[in-house]
């Protein structure tokens, strides 16, 4: 947990695409081509579909109210995540847009698939995803609210009108794999019994299972779920005012 880099974030982040796609020397594509054919057959092998080489939003420069980066491919990303080493040639900060999902009765919790690419098996709220190029607007801009809407409606089946205003936490930098995650608070009128019909019905396979978990006792679902919780999970809720905020939490 101690190593996880806390960045704050104001209510009115804005997120720009600033320069080009840095070309890699065919030695650095020769690397990274077998990790990610490898990592694509695992993943497949698992049943948890096909990997695509899209476009994924990387960070370069980060402030409370203001992103800049670029976009990249997400074979470079996985080929990151895969070896963390390639770090200092790549530079692959991968942004995600991560959601704390709040009804009434609870906060949405999943666990990931065991063959996901990126942190199998493990709770974490949701919905989740790389803020990728369906994100960008003509300006340059990345809409990141709008991914996150995205990913409600692929992973949960809801639709984005069922839900309202999202508002940015905070920006958590997983230590190793530098990916980074945009914590954002969303709420929602739904029952927890619409929520999970609705992941049933619709969602993908990225959550198995799913579940609502009161306020009340979201300490002890903490301590039960243990190192199988993703690390960030305890500071989105903290920053959202659902748990009490560490005094010794990284920041800056």
């Amino acid at each position: 947990m101690h190593d996880f880099l806390v960045h704050p974030v104001n209510p009115d982040l804005e997120v720009r695409v600033t320069r080009a796609m840095p070309p890699l020397s065919p030695a650095l594509e020769a690397r990274i081509d077998p990790i990610w054919t490898a990592a694509a057959a695992r993943v497949e092998a698992a049943g948890a579909g096909k990997l695509f080489n899209g476009q994924i939003f990387s960070i370069d420069t980060f402030a409370p109210g203001r992103i800049t980066g670029h976009m990249t491919e997400y074979r470079r990303h996985i080929a990151q995540t895969e070896e963390n080493a390639l770090f200092g040639d790549l530079g692959i900060r991968s942004l995600a847009a991560c959601g704390v999902l709040r009804r009434a009765d609870g906060i949405v919790l999943g666990r990931r698939a065991a063959g996901a690419i990126y942190q199998p098996g493990m709770w974490q709220l949701c919905p989740a995803g790389s803020v990728d190029a369906g994100a960008l607007r003509a300006d340059g801009s990345m809409d990141y609210q709008a991914q996150l809407l995205t990913e409600l409606q692929e992973e949960l089946g809801l639709d984005p009108g069922s839900v309202g205003t999202v508002t940015p936490l905070c920006l958590v930098e997983h230590p190793g794999s530098h990916v980074t995650d945009l914590g954002m608070a969303v709420t929602t009128t739904l029952s927890a019994n619409a929520i999970l019909r609705a992941h049933r019905a619709r969602g993908n396979a990225e959550y198995n299972p799913l579940r609502i978990v009161p306020v009340p006792e979201l300490p002890a679902f903490i301590s039960w779920a243990g190192a199988s919780l993703v690390a960030p999970a305890p500071l989105f809720l903290a920053c959202a005012g659902l748990l009490p905020i560490q005094s010794d939490k990284p920041a800056s």
